[in-house]
């Protein structure tokens, strides 16, 4: 069935940006940088191909030489990084598109093998995470971290800073915040990550203090209506943890709010199994996770709705049918999309047509190339973009 019809296809006022519907490309790691994570013109072309999504929010972009994970993962801290990036906002302002850069530091999901020579990654607490990155060569897994010196703290916000300059100045319409999945705005937050006994520690006051100074900062650089912070409270996969998430996102939703940023994009799903893509393609090789409320875990939706006055994304495993019973019953005002626009370049026209979705392969989520990356087709052939 058709949904041209339906709330998801029409525009919304994000920010100070009026997007074309609420069909959001969630940020989707696919480690197709150049060796000094730079993006390619593959990337570009990528990128391209999907602006016709609401807004596409990139790949989680590193802040710093020592947030590493994948070494063609993405990054946004040397000068060619920057002119590299310029050109890939250029190319999707003149398709239509608008977008958003996610900026994340992984903090104590860093890996040894991508460090610096003689790094350690850097945590709240030195607590190790559970599981690694999968590689050719097998699972690294990931190593203990050192606990963050009261004051190196100063340091990692000006990382944030300077990396919010340059999306700035690459042209980007706004930034994300990953504070989600189990990275190190989200170690902060998380009681059972974060054991500190200073002023970023103990009660959710302290634990959001660092998640809060780093959005004040890119607000100093983009202004409120160019921010968004992304938050997973159900994620356990690595070992991440929380003795009250209701209290804990309700504070910082509060806020958040506070500050006014444009909008919240909350990973909380319908299902119980509904993970964002490269979570569900390592439960698939190794392990298991849950991303939705599992047991007697309310949903925090709801609560993030009555407390948040800006847009709230969702993201979550949802279908066409199910994003749009979301945004039609006022549940959300938009949803994100991460495997099935990997697949469906032109999927807010698969939608209002309701066309069959093509399902993605897997096996290419990490492999480089243009194989499973800018080949998928599209319904019109004559939109797709040659490699």
């Amino acid at each position: 069935m058709a949904l041209s019809d339906k709330k998801i296809l029409s525009s919304l006022q994000l920010g100070r940006r009026t997007i074309k519907n609420r069909v959001v490309m969630a940020p989707l790691v696919r480690a197709r940088c150049d060796e000094d994570r730079a993006p390619t013109d593959m990337v570009s072309t990528y990128y391209v191909q999907r602006s016709s999504a609401g807004f596409i929010v990139t790949e989680g972009t590193h802040v710093s030489e020592f947030s590493v994970t994948r070494k063609t993962a993405a990054a946004h801290y040397t000068d060619k990084q920057i002119k590299q990036w310029t050109s890939v906002v250029r190319a999707i302002h003149d398709a239509g598109g608008i977008v958003f850069q996610q900026l994340y530091h992984v903090g104590r999901k860093a890996l040894l093998s991508t460090l610096p020579p003689g790094q350690l990654p850097i945590a709240p607490s030195a607590l190790a995470a559970s599981g690694g990155i999968l590689s050719a060569s097998g699972l690294e897994p990931f190593p203990v971290p050192r606990a963050l010196e009261l004051s190196e703290i100063p340091q990692i916000i000006d990382q944030f800073r300077r990396a919010a300059i340059n999306a700035r100045d690459a042209g980007f319409d706004g930034v994300e915040l990953l504070a989600a999945n189990g990275f190190l705005l989200d170690q902060f937050l998380r009681d059972g990550i974060n054991k500190r006994t200073d002023i970023y520690g103990g009660p959710i006051e302290n634990r959001a203090r660092f998640l809060l100074e780093v959005v004040d900062a890119a607000l100093e650089v983009l202004g409120a209506d160019r921010v968004g912070v992304r938050l997973s409270p159900h994620f356990r996969m690595d070992g991440s943890a929380d003795s009250n998430p209701p209290e804990t996102y309700r504070y910082v939703a509060e806020k958040l709010n506070e500050r006014g940023i444009a909008f919240i994009h909350l990973t909380e799903g319908l299902e119980r199994d509904a993970n964002p893509f490269e979570e569900q393609y390592l439960r698939m090789q190794k392990s298991g996770n849950a991303h939705g409320p599992s047991g007697d875990e309310p949903f925090l939706a709801p609560m993030v709705r009555e407390v948040f006055d800006g847009a709230l994304i969702l993201n979550g495993g949802y279908n066409p049918e199910t994003a749009t019973m979301m945004v039609e019953e006022g549940r959300a005002d938009a949803v994100s999309f991460g495997r099935m626009f990997i697949s469906n370049p032109d999927l807010p026209e698969r939608i209002r047509v309701g066309a069959t979705l093509t399902q993605p392969d897997p096996s290419t989520y990490f492999a480089g190339g243009p194989k499973g990356y800018i080949d998928y087709p599209f319904l019109n052939q004559e939109l797709a973009l040659a490699p």
